[in-house]
């Protein structure tokens, strides 16, 4: 593992990674989803599309990369154009799964690929927005206190910075930055989904000039299952090749 410290904005933000196969091009970027880590996303395709170069890595408050300031999704796209100027890669495809996708779609890469992305609003089920409505009606009384009553799962044992990260970043509508997204798309989806419904995916394929839908057996990690991260490497290395590409 490496790590680089990379300035953004005036603060600087240790970012650990990993590349495989540095001598091989092209290169292919993986974004781990909220509450992940690198290690996840190399441990379904690290063993895969040996003829490519791969970055894993820890986005800031994540894995090996610490961070206590609230951040963004801009944010985090902006951190990642800073690293990857750093090494000086220009990477032909990024893959992001969940909150990652959204950073990938950010980040306009030649050719992006999708595995259960965020982005799309979900409805919350009524025992949710319940817990919601209880925490608000409290929070005078002590909203410090009953915050670790209250809170998702998402959102336990983090810091104030990346708890407030996440409250800015947990209910966003990408929809207008899924249709801006110009390039070829692939998007995978589990069909068990429940995270993000396999609907939301359909969504964003409608939302995307040049996208490719396929949905998976699978809840909202199906790319764990050794098959299913055979396939979409695979379909990587036949979509995204060269001649599939812009510019």
């Amino acid at each position: 593992m490496a790590s680089r410290i990379v300035g953004y904005r005036g603060v600087e933000y240790p970012v650990a990674y990993e590349m495989l196969n540095p001598s091989q091009n092209p290169t292919i970027l993986w974004l781990h989803g909220w509450g992940s880590h690198k290690e996840l996303m190399r441990q379904a395709f690290g063993g895969l599309l040996p003829g490519w170069r791969q970055i894993y890595v820890d986005m800031p408050g994540f894995g090996k990369s610490p961070n206590d300031r609230p951040l963004t999704t801009d944010d985090y796209a902006g951190i990642l154009t800073e690293f990857l100027r750093s090494l000086q890669i220009v990477p032909d495809v990024i893959a992001g799964h969940s909150f990652g996708g959204k950073v990938a779609t950010l980040l306009d890469p030649p050719c992006l690929v999708l595995l259960s992305s965020a982005g799309i609003v979900v409805p919350k089920p009524f025992n949710v927005r319940a817990k919601i409505a209880l925490f608000k009606l409290f929070k005078p009384l002590g909203g410090g206190r009953l915050r670790s009553l209250f809170v998702s799962d998402d959102a336990k044992g983090m810091n104030p910075g990346m708890y407030e990260t996440f409250k800015q970043v947990v209910d966003e509508d990408f929809t207008d930055r899924f249709a801006a997204y110009g390039g070829r798309a692939l998007l995978f989806w589990g069909k068990e989904d429940t995270a993000t419904p396999l609907w939301t995916g359909e969504r964003i394929a409608g939302l995307i000039g040049d996208a490719r839908l396929e949905p998976m057996e699978g809840d909202h990690y199906f790319f764990l299952r050794p098959e299913n991260a055979v396939t979409v490497a695979e379909a990587i290395a036949d979509g995204c090749a060269d001649g599939g590409m812009r510019g």
